[in-house]
């Protein structure tokens, strides 16, 4: 176990490096390209069978526990140590994230992106995986914002090199905005960690904040709390977001939504719940109101964009879905209840499986189309695809609906215990309003399902009034013949699919995991 977590967090890298050498003459295949492309599938896929093991071999009876350790000093002089282990709350992130990668490589394989050498593209996709995994896996502050750092430079160079129109632009501004967040929240880090003697995460958190006095505990907030909310991402700190996701390629924009948003969310939880539980409790109705304002605008921006005549494309339409599903993560967080903390955590991975799906399948519809925009897709030579295409038809309807939270399917819990949470915040916040913010939320869920379902008529039945009619004695028919779901879409769609479902109607398995972790994290590690 000890292993198998070093090897899931290391391996990346080494495959990294391995793919920017010469192929071997054996395993060259058809061409070069090729060859780097299979390095990057097999490398993802041993990292996945890996993650597997490592949650067959997890100790079920106390996912509380931090479990497949390695502690090894790393900077005596700063008491800086290589400390790794998973708990029921980093788990299940841990399995997304290997899962998405592997999908992602997979789908590359078939359908890499316009763009420079095939060698960087696969290099640069698992540096990030292994700064995604080790974000998930580390227990130092240092270590956490080494990690934490290290997703950007490749998705910079994701976007800017492999991306669409304006690609450039958005790859600057992505870069910006979370750079000077990282810049804060490594002050906050440091602070935390000159104040109370160290940066291990287990002992601080069992710690509870007690080393810390309530000064130090508000600016550790402030700064770490920043970071976080620029990555995660909060309204209003939110505008890099829909620019670096239009401009991105398909699996960046799977990527970012699935795996890098939840790493903001992800430090909420497992630094400043523990560490610093005063600050937050000061902090957490402001966190909770920009949370709900987040969500209610996030679901109008969508609405505004899903509307006739609007030009607006589908693509950013389902970057501003995230902000407002990402306010339930941060309004679960806030409320600071089991409830709540769990709600988010769920919410996380309902989020990453379900908007990682959607961005698969707008990317399909934009390859076949050449464009995202929802009037050309509902207008006279639109999409149409319930006639046209029903697979893809019926797995766009199938993302929509499981992202507006239908009953049953993974988008469903997550809110649902965010919203129980507000309803019921924990001592000393303020009820009143937090049951507005609960308000807000719902609300928020009813304008999620107007722009869904408005997405969902307008791209899978068109628009009828646009089509022209058929001249007489013309041969009635579709306008535009669309190729269905292709055999590797299935393969790198299905799984999603599946888990979707499963979370849904299972929740148990995931919450079984994750509620023993979060009551021992909100009581200070004595639970």
């Amino acid at each position: 176990m000890q292993f198998l977590l070093a090897f899931v967090v290391a391996a990346p890298l080494l495959g990294a490096l391995a793919a920017l050498l010469p192929a071997p003459p054996g395993l060259k295949g058809k061409s070069p390209e090729q060859a780097v492309l299979r390095h990057g599938v097999t490398v993802t896929g041993v990292i996945l069978a890996a993650a597997v093991a490592l949650a067959l071999g997890f100790d079920h009876d106390t996912p509380a526990r931090f479990q497949a350790t390695t502690d090894i000093s790393w900077i005596p002089a700063l008491d800086v140590r290589i400390h790794l282990g998973i708990d029921g709350i980093s788990l299940p992130l841990l399995l997304m994230t290997a899962l998405l990668f592997f999908l992602c490589a997979l789908y590359s394989y078939f359908k890499l992106p316009e763009g420079p050498s095939p060698k960087a593209f696969v290099a640069l996709l698992l540096v990030l995986e292994s700064g995604t995994l080790a974000t998930f896996a580390v227990l130092d502050l240092l270590l956490f914002f080494l990690a934490f750092e290290m997703v950007l430079i490749p998705m910079y160079f994701l976007i800017a090199r492999w991306g669409g129109a304006q690609r450039q632009a958005a790859a600057w501004k992505f870069i910006l905005y979370t750079l000077l967040g990282s810049v804060v929240m490594l002050l906050g880090l440091l602070l935390i960690g000159v104040n109370s003697g160290t940066f291990d995460m287990v002992a601080l958190a069992s710690d509870n904040g007690r080393e810390l006095t309530h000064t130090t505990q508000l600016l550790a907030v402030l700064a770490i709390g920043t970071g976080l909310a620029v990555k995660t991402p909060m309204w209003p700190l939110h505008s890099w977001l829909p620019d670096a996701h239009t401009a991105a390629p398909t699996v960046g924009s799977v990527l970012l939504a699935g795996v890098l948003l939840k790493m903001g969310t992800y430090g909420f939880v497992r630094i400043l719940l523990p560490v610093t539980p005063d600050g937050m409790a000061t902090f957490a109705p402001y966190l909770g109101a920009f949370a709900a304002v987040g969500i209610v605008y996030g679901s109008l921006a969508c609405l505004w964009l899903a509307r006739k005549g609007n030009t607006g494309d589908l693509k950013r339409l389902i970057a501003y879905s995230s902000v407002g599903h990402m306010g339930f993560v941060l309004l679960g967080i806030a409320s600071m209840t089991p409830t709540g903390v769990n709600g988010a955590l769920f919410a996380n991975i309902a989020h990453g499986l379900i908007t990682g799906l959607l961005f698969f399948l707008v990317g399909a519809l934009k390859d076949r189309y050449g464009t995202a925009d929802l009037d050309t897709l509902a207008g006279a030579t639109g999409a149409a695809l319930y006639g046209r295409a029903p697979r893809l038809g019926a797995f766009l309807a199938f993302a929509a609906v499981a992202s507006l939270g239908l009953p049953g399917l993974a988008g469903f819990w997550g809110e649902m215990l965010a919203l129980f949470g507000a309803f019921e915040p924990a001592q000393g916040l303020s009820r009143p309003a937090f049951l507005t913010y609960m308000a807000f939320g719902a609300f928020g869920t009813l304008l999620t399902a107007a722009y869904l379902l408005t997405v969902v008529r307008r791209v899978c039945m068109g628009d009828p009034a646009a089509r022209p009619r058929p001249a007489p004695g013309a041969a009635s028919g579709p306008a535009l013949e669309l190729a269905d779901i292709q055999r590797y879409e299935f393969a790198a769609w299905t799984p999603l699919v599946a888990l979707t479902v499963l979370a849904g109607l299972w929740p148990a398995v995931l919450l079984g995991l994750t509620d023993p972790a979060v009551q021992k994290l909100l009581a200070g590690g004595n639970a």
